[in-house]
């Protein structure tokens, strides 16, 4: 099946965000998919904001990226808008990274107030970046997502049953990207 790079732009260690991701992985994981976690908390700060594009860290990333079928983006919305650091390791990626690449936008915040984030200020990077098919983004708030002391993940049902939805189209627009490449690869 493909690869799939789960790409969290939390910064914050106990991110609902990251463990959400985590979360939906296992259902990626389940239909046959290789998922390749990558929390970009853990990269280098100073790699990060001084634009070191030669750092170890950051070139490890970007091949992620290159080497992947579909990337699932996840961030937190602060002020009406994806992370910061989500943005810093975005600027660092060539201009067409998300070229050919199947792409799933998730968002969580504490307000329905940022549903629209996805649309009006992740999409836009995400397509000018290349992305070959942005599927259906979802915005899940805060209180939607419980995770217990040790660490197990709790969606809202209803919550649930959309993203749900969201990763096996997500899922099926890889497979379909799939099937088509091998159709190319015959027919060569």
């Amino acid at each position: 099946m493909a690869t799939v790079l789960s790409l969290s732009g939390s910064p914050s260690p106990t991110s609902r965000t990251a463990r959400l991701l985590r979360h939906l992985d296992a259902r990626l994981t389940g239909q046959g998919h290789r998922v390749v976690p990558l929390d970009v908390r853990t990269l280098p700060a100073e790699a990060l904001l001084g634009a070191d594009f030669t750092h170890p860290a950051i070139v490890s990333a970007t091949s992620l990226v290159a080497e992947a079928d579909g990337v699932v983006i996840g961030t937190p919305v602060y002020k009406a808008a994806y992370s910061g650091l989500l943005k810093s390791l975005l600027d660092l990626l060539p201009q067409y990274a998300l070229a050919d690449k199947t792409v799933l936008p998730l968002a969580t915040g504490g307000s329905t107030a940022h549903v629209l984030a996805i649309d009006y200020a992740l999409r836009p990077v995400l397509s000018s970046m290349g992305a070959g098919h942005i599927v259906q983004g979802w915005f899940t708030l805060d209180k939607d997502i419980t995770v217990a002391e040790d660490g197990t993940v709790t969606v809202a049902e209803h919550t649930a049953r959309a993203l749900e939805g969201v990763v096996d189209q997500f899922s099926a627009a890889l497979q379909e990207r799939t099937r088509r490449a091998v159709v190319r690869a015959v027919a060569a």
